[in-house]
């Protein structure tokens, strides 16, 4: 199964980007009425001395198009000049054009008088028209990069008494834009800016479809600032989205991330940088931009940073232009990504797959939205589990129709799932593959318990549920006792699973075996994991929904998931081509098209830790100086890439 490394394209070679989302301290939103050429050339500098190449740059509405059918010229020229500094230094950058939201606010040209931005055929047209003349002038240009329609629309577009635009205005609103970027002359690269926060992605319908604009798109920008109750998957939030991002198969760039210091501490905010970039490179996005350049400590009296003040110090430098904790670890990271000449370097291929239900995104008559939350959470919780294994996974949609070329299908707290995808997972069993699925009642109190046919046949067993009525987990913790050896875990080895949910999720399935094997029984002596044959292959039933039990539990992970899941890629004849016994530190490789492996090793501890990996039949060595290395010490949350070589 391929995993997503698909690259932007410029001029038909690979092109990474790596950056900071820009404004001049002199003025944040305001710098083009306060332009200075002196400053923004300072600013540019300090991120080109970081190893930063692009920036991603706003043509404030309000500013930019004070009449409907005019554009300020003196802004126009400070812009020039603003791509002429990028020229100067070797840099370039990704205008954005409809910008009328940022950091916490909304601005309207004066002429909008409240017009929908996507259903008005007039201010369609004079979007359109702002973006046709903005890319005539500047399509040219050589220290243009690319184009981004919009910064997060769905904040911006949507209508006061309506939560989202309907996404067939969304789609042919974007449509309209694009052609107006061609229709200028800009052949460079081009997506919406939207945030990649459709319903393909998060579960939450906006109007913006993933899938449907990714057709019109040459890469998809994921804006995130997810927060989460554990520190594994806080670390590991943008890495999932990525991953779902690529349901269009485009090349994601990661278009905004980032943190207020605020809201954090120095150290914290090194750590947090330090962990997106890398686990969301090993996730497969292909470029970075960060938000953002500098603190406003000048600007507290100003709009948005006056009601929002945290706003101030997303910088990665201070208001003064000094580099903060986070633009040491760009500069760092550029160094990463230029050692390994990461432009030529792929993902491995997975043989597991996570299987994205298609009703995290697809409304079925009478199904309901409020079941998407727990499709979402668990397959992140999978994620982190499966990371935690050093596990190669990817994932396949069921909408796409699942990946064929699998030796592990992965169905994490799986509740809904279509019959004939259901059939055809049965038939990949009977070819050979492993089928593994944890049993929910769902979260929702209408229709609980799972929609899934034939379960009894195709685990071997024989369900003991009462209609409508939950089996409750009375207990805190959660034991699974092994009666033999499953994988790499022993007979006698206990897994432990802190029980988390509500009233309906906090649910076991009673069942007794009908052919299949008992692997491992709870506390009260009841099949908590149970192994069927069938055909060639073989399904496991977890009978406890363990991966919702962890997702609805701060500060859970490392917990024994990543266990079971590493048993289970042995028991499906999965290899991992590199690995830790430690569920602290994540490991996994990229390979280079001149055939040169390499391997990340991504520490999840608050300390310095050395560890020992295991290659198959590898050995690791320092990337540049190729020295041989048979332990590798890793500071607090620290990042170690080494090269992979056979050994002779």
């Amino acid at each position: 199964m391929r995993r997503n490394s698909a690259k932007v394209t410029v001029a038909g070679e690979p092109a990474v980007w790596l950056g900071a989302n820009f404004w001049s301290r002199t003025g944040g939103p305001l710098m083009w009425r306060n332009y200075s050429p002196r400053v923004v050339r300072e600013e540019l500098r300090v991120l080109h001395e970081h190893g930063l190449r692009q920036t991603r740059s706003f043509f404030y509405w309000p500013d930019f198009m004070p009449a409907p059918d005019s554009v300020d010229a003196e802004k126009v020229e400070h812009f020039a000049d603003f791509l002429d500094a990028h020229r100067e230094i070797g840099m370039s950058s990704i205008p954005t054009f409809i910008v009328g939201h940022m950091s916490g606010d909304n601005w309207d040209p004066a002429w909008r008088d409240g017009r929908d931005l996507y259903a008005d055929v007039w201010l369609v047209s004079r979007q359109a028209w702002f973006v046709q003349r903005m890319t005539e002038r500047f399509a040219a240009h050589p220290a243009v990069a690319g184009w981004l329609i919009s910064n997060e629309m769905p904040i911006y577009g949507r209508l006061r008494h309506e939560p989202k635009a309907p996404t067939e205005q969304v789609t042919s609103w974007a449509q309209l834009m694009v052609q107006a970027v061609r229709a200028g002359g800009g052949h460079q690269p081009v997506s919406l800016g939207d945030g990649a926060w459709g319903i393909e992605v998060t579960g939450t319908d906006n109007g913006f479809s993933v899938r449907e604009t990714g057709a019109l798109v040459d890469f998809v920008g994921p804006h995130v600032y997810r927060i989460d109750s554990d520190p594994v998957r806080q670390h590991l939030g943008a890495a999932f989205i990525c991953e779902l991002a690529a349901v269009g198969g485009k090349p994601v760039v990661l278009e905004e991330f980032g943190l207020s210091s605020d809201q954090v501490s120095p150290e914290h905010a090194a750590h947090y940088y330090r962990q997106t970039l890398h686990n969301s490179l090993l996730a497969g996005s292909t470029g970075w931009v960060a938000w953002n350049n500098t603190d406003y400590d000048d600007l507290v009296e100003q709009g948005p940073y006056s009601h929002h003040p945290f706003e101030m110090h997303f910088g990665i430098t201070d208001d003064a232009g000094n580099p903060k904790p986070p633009l040491h670890e760009l500069a760092a990271f550029a160094d990463v990504l230029s050692t390994v000449d990461f432009a030529r370097c792929e993902r491995t291929d997975a043989q597991a797959a996570l299987v994205v239900t298609e009703y995290l995104e697809h409304g079925y008559p009478f199904s309901q939205d409020d079941d998407r939350p727990l499709v979402f959470s668990s397959l992140q919780q999978a994620y982190v589990a499966a990371r935690e294994a050093d596990l190669p996974v990817g994932f396949t949609r069921e909408r796409d129709g699942i990946d064929p070329d699998c030796s592990l299908y992965l169905l994490p707290c799986t509740k809904q799932i279509q019959g004939p995808t259901w059939q055809w997972l049965r038939e990949r069993v009977a070819q050979g593959a492993v089928l593994y699925l944890s049993y929910t009642a769902g979260e929702v109190g209408h229709h609980r318990q799972p929609w899934i046919p034939y379960l009894d046949e195709t685990f071997g067993v024989a369900k003991e549920m009462t209609y409508g009525v939950v089996d409750e987990v009375a207990d805190e913790v959660v034991e699974f006792t092994f009666a033999e050896d499953f994988g790499g875990i022993a007979e006698g080895e206990v897994l432990r699973f802190r029980v988390g949910g509500n009233e309906h999720s906090r649910a076991y399935l009673p069942v007794h075996p009908r052919g299949a094997t008992v692997v491992a029984t709870d506390a009260h002596g009841r099949p908590a994991l149970l192994r069927h044959r069938s055909g060639q292959g073989e399904t496991v039933l977890c009978t406890y929904p363990i991966e919702h039990f962890a997702a609805r539990n701060a500060r859970v992970n490392p917990e024994d998931t990543h266990r079971l899941y590493a048993a289970l890629a042995e028991i499906a004849g999965i290899e991992r081509p590199i690995a830790v016994d430690d569920p602290r530190v994540f490991a996994d490789e990229l390979r280079h098209e001149d055939g040169r492996r390499f391997a990340w090793l991504v520490s999840q501890h608050g300390q310095e830790i050395t560890t020992t990996p295991r290659a198959d039949g590898s050995s690791l060595h320092d990337t540049k100086t190729g020295e041989l290395l048979s332990k590798v010490t890793l500071p607090a949350y620290g990042v170690r890439v080494v090269e992979l070589r056979a050994e002779r």
